[in-house]
């Protein structure tokens, strides 16, 4: 997910660096001048651009803010219900492989039947963590594909911010430390202002606060449909079942 966010932010950042200072033909750019050229200003000899070593510094958390927003909330609240019968399937089937595990241990079984329930278990244990699987990673694919859709529209969001508040460099901190390379950024960080004029820009209602998207909190068993909250930078969590190694 980050890796396609940051090529989403990179393609953002080239498309606006492009527009203000991309030269007009496709003629290389002039070399620097050694300190024994000439000083004086040319078309082939352009003003060197002064570094400016009071550009401020802000901190945004990408993934947040992308679903913290309204848009990203209502549409995960859309993909929840959507895996919402999938994820009750996966269920019902894990369901059935405890009761026949119990079965295991009735009063009054046979060797014979037990080693017969062991093989259904295993059998039906072995196609649900599958299933399981397939169903997560349909589930996150669909998931980054909201993120990515959003971050297009978000990227230009960010750089218009950035430029209006005289920001030098914007650092993301979607993954903590020790993770990334960010320990602290709290004073700096303009998750919440972004948010907010993306929410002004989409033009896409709140969705209601009580409540909460449809596979934030699906039960414990196929973990499908698990998807991130809107105000925590946490990853979606694995299926609880996973294929045997």
């Amino acid at each position: 997910m980050r890796s396609l966010m940051a090529v989403a932010v990179l393609a953002s950042i080239t498309a606006l660096a492009q527009t203000d200072t991309a030269p007009s033909s496709g003629a290389p750019l002039p070399a620097a001048p050694s300190s024994a050229a000439s000083s004086t200003v040319t078309a082939n000899n352009p003003a060197p651009i002064p570094l400016n070593l009071n550009a401020k510094v802000a901190a945004i958390n990408i993934e947040q803010a992308i679903f913290a927003s309204n848009e990203g909330q209502r549409d995960l609240q859309a993909l929840g219900k959507k895996f919402e019968p999938k994820r009750t399937e996966l269920n019902n089937r894990k369901a059935e492989v405890d009761a026949l595990k119990k079965q295991q241990t009735a009063a009054g079984v046979t060797a014979e039947k037990k080693s017969e329930l062991q093989r259904q278990v295993d059998q039906k244990q072995k196609q649900l963590e599958r299933d399981a699987q397939d169903a997560q990673q349909d589930f996150n694919a669909q998931q980054s594909e909201i993120g990515q859709r959003i971050l297009q529209k978000l990227g230009p969001v960010i750089m218009k911010y950035a430029q209006d508040n005289g920001l030098g460099m914007i650092v993301d901190t979607s993954s903590p430390w020790p993770n990334g390379p960010v320990l602290y950024s709290a004073p700096l960080d303009i998750t919440k202002p972004i948010v907010d004029l993306y929410n002004i820009q989409s033009g896409v209602p709140a969705p209601p606060t009580a409540a909460a998207p449809s596979g934030s909190s699906g039960p414990a068993g196929s973990g499908v449909g698990t998807s991130r909250p809107a105000t925590t930078p946490s990853t979606t969590k694995p299926p609880a079942t996973q294929p045997k190694q």
